[in-house]
Order: C-alpha cells, then structure tokens, then sequence
C-alpha cells in the first residue's frame, strides 16, 4: 500500500539522502538549499544515518572535500545554489576529470548582480560544460527520484562521472507537493552497496589522482572524458527501466506530452512544464494541435532522439529560464543544434521567462501557443529572441 505524504523539496530530497546514506557530505548553508542539508544535519546528529557530515567555510570548500572524500573510496553526496555553485566552478571540472561520482541536488537560483535569491536556470547553464551529468525535475518527485537513480547513474563503472540534480529555487524547494516515498528497504536495495573503484587510500593498490598533464596527454584525455559522457544515455534509460518497475513511475532522457500529433510545440525545463501542460490541456479541448517537450537529461544532451520527437513541428517555442548575454539562451541553443541537420525542421523561437524568479503565468503560455498558432496560419515573421513578462517604465 503506498503512503503517500505532503512535503516540500528540500524535505523530499533530504529524505532520499537519508535513505541512501552515504557515507560523507560536506556542505555549506546557502538559500534556498540550507533547509535540505539541516533536515539532513539533523539526521545525522539523531544518528539515523552513518554520514560524516562535514560543514565548511565555503562551498569550494565543501566540494574540494567532496571529492577528497570521494577519491579515497566513499559515496558521496552535496548540495548548493547559485552563487554556491559559482563557487565551485574550479572544482567542478577537477570532480568530473578525476571521475568522483559523487551527488549534488542544485536549487536553481539566480546568479548576481543585482543580488537575487530567486529561481533562474543560471547556475547550473553556467556549468553545463563542467563534464557533470544533468537530470533536471519539473516537481517534487520527480526531485527526489532523480536524488534516487542518479546515484546508480553517477556509481556505474562504466561511467564514474559527478550527478547534479535540478529543482527550482522556491518553487519547489520551499511550496508543498504530495508525495510517494519508497520504502528505506526499497532504496537501499535499489542503489546496492557502494563498491570504491581506484581508491586513493587503498594502500595495497597504490594509485595517483590528480597528477600534471601536459600537451603530450592533455588533448587525448578530455577526448575519453567525452567518450563515457556517450555510455552515460543507455545508463540513464536502463536505470529509469529499473526504478519504473521498482516505482511504477516512468522517466526517460525527455517528456513527450501530446506531440506526436501536435503542429506547434514547446520546450521547457523543470516546474515551468506544469504549467504549460495545463494550458495545453485547455488549447487542445478548442482544437489546437500543442505539445511539450521537457527535457530531463541536460548533460549529455540527447540530440538525435529530441530532433527526432520535434522535427515534424511546424513552429516550436524555447522557453529558457536564463540567458546568454549577446547570444541565444542555452535550451535554445541545443534544440536549434539538434535539428539544424534535419531536412524538415519547424520555426524556432527563444523566449525567455522567469528570471530572478519572475512569475510564469497560464498567460504566457498562452501568448506563446497563439504568437506560434499565427506563425504557422498566417505565416506572420517573428523575433527570434524575446523576452516574455517585462515590466514597461515611463
């Protein structure tokens, strides 16, 4: 029988980690993400888990200890927020170049100036390149089951790669979801023991991390990193297939939501989605052929699967929820790489929405599926770039 409970996200994703158990966590308070890792601190002192819990003087900080921790053979897990995640940027790429697995829930936060601690996508967009795996969550349980499978993911030896798992700022770290938990007994099973591979601190196999590359090896190096990003696709699918029939819940690299028949779509990340399925839902009951498209694996980028989900749309709307200042916004960017190649391919636009956490309202959907409906009806020019909600000052 499933029990089923109202929580928020940080409370969701501080019980999977009490579940999971790992055996260190160096974190550093940082809004919206510090009520996670004191639920978790809190766990730690009742003794209902054998976490070292480490707290330090500043998020490079945390995850430099992360991945000492994870180097010498520990499961490992983190969590941070925008500015915290700027922080880390140095080591972000020593984690994933020194292949740590280890975990890290982001709570999607906007990054200064003006200081905001809100929800935006910039944090995370910004380390997009960092060599971590992305799985982004549109609400409170798809958060935690991600925490869940990512550690599957990030500890397969076949992979070994750093796991960050996305949730809006606010939106879903602090607001109230229902939930089903699995069983303690339930998790455990499902992430297994953890087995330490290349261990800094097996004495009896020696082994050195971090050592000076130089141009001889440097260039042939980053070209393997990218080889096991490749592995990282049939992983994910494998690991979702497991947890489906664990879970009864079912994920993939995306969403598809009423596509297959649809003539305009939109593409958009985590709780935004929510609110483009409902209004979705309203347009087709007045005969407007629109679906969604909600990416979940952001880092590798599945392209061909999502160009092959889009290609037969006639108009296609990106919402990003960050930018790049003097160029297209991310999500944008990758939808448009995915279907450059493809004979057919729809109109594209970039608007971007919700940043600093800007309200996304049921009328901007709205908006977009009707700027989209005259496009495709009236053959009408559109900007390609522009920003939704903004304020008009005198």
């Amino acid at each position: 029988m499933k029990k089923m409970t109202a929580v928020t996200g940080n409370e969701a994703l501080a019980e999977a980690l009490r579940q999971i158990n790992p055996d260190v966590c160096a974190a550093y308070p940082i809004t919206p993400q510090t009520d996670m890792m004191q639920q978790f601190s809190d766990f730690v002192a009742d003794g209902l888990v054998d976490t070292e819990m480490m707290l330090v003087e500043s998020e490079h900080s945390a995850l430099s200890a992360c991945i000492g921790a994870s180097a010498g053979g520990g499961r490992v897990a983190t969590a941070t927020s925008g500015p915290g995640l700027a922080l880390m940027w140095e080591m972000l790429y020593v984690a994933s170049g020194m292949r740590c697995p280890i975990v890290m829930a982001v709570v999607n936060r906007a990054l200064s100036a003006p200081l905001n601690i809100h929800c935006d996508h910039s944090d995370a967009m910004g380390a997009r390149d960092s060599g971590w795996i992305q799985l982004w969550s549109e609400n409170q349980q798809e958060a935690y089951d991600n925490l869940i499978m990512s550690f599957r993911i990030a500890e397969h030896p076949g992979i070994r790669l750093p796991v960050m798992v996305c949730m809006d700022g606010f939106i879903i770290s602090h607001s109230v979801g229902v939930m089903d938990y699995l069983s303690d007994d339930a998790v455990q099973r499902f992430v297994g023991d953890f087995t330490a591979q290349d261990a800094l601190l097996d004495i009896k196999r020696p082994v050195s991390y971090g050592p000076l590359i130089v141009t001889d090896q440097y260039h042939e190096y980053k070209k393997a990193q990218n080889d096991i990003m490749d592995s990282v696709f049939a992983v994910t699918e494998a690991v979702a297939s497991e947890f489906e029939y664990l879970s009864g819940r079912r994920y993939g690299l995306f969403e598809s939501y009423h596509l297959e028949d649809a003539d305009i779509g939109i593409v958009v990340l985590n709780s935004a989605a929510g609110t483009c399925k409902d209004i979705i839902d309203n347009a087709r009951e007045n005969g407007v052929k629109v679906g969604l498209l909600k990416p979940r694996l952001f880092r590798p980028f599945p392209y061909t699967a999502i160009a092959d989900a889009l290609s037969h749309l006639k108009a296609v709307c990106v919402l990003d929820r960050s930018d790049s200042f003097g160029a297209f916004a991310p999500l944008y960017v990758e939808i448009a790489a995915s279907l450059y190649p493809r004979d057919q391919r729809p109109v594209l636009l970039n608007r971007i929405y919700g940043l600093g956490g800007r309200d996304f309202m049921p009328e901007h959907v709205e908006a977009v599926i009707n700027e989209m409906a005259d496009i495709v009806s009236r053959k009408i020019a559109a900007p390609q770039k522009k920003y939704i909600s903004l304020r008009q000052y005198a």
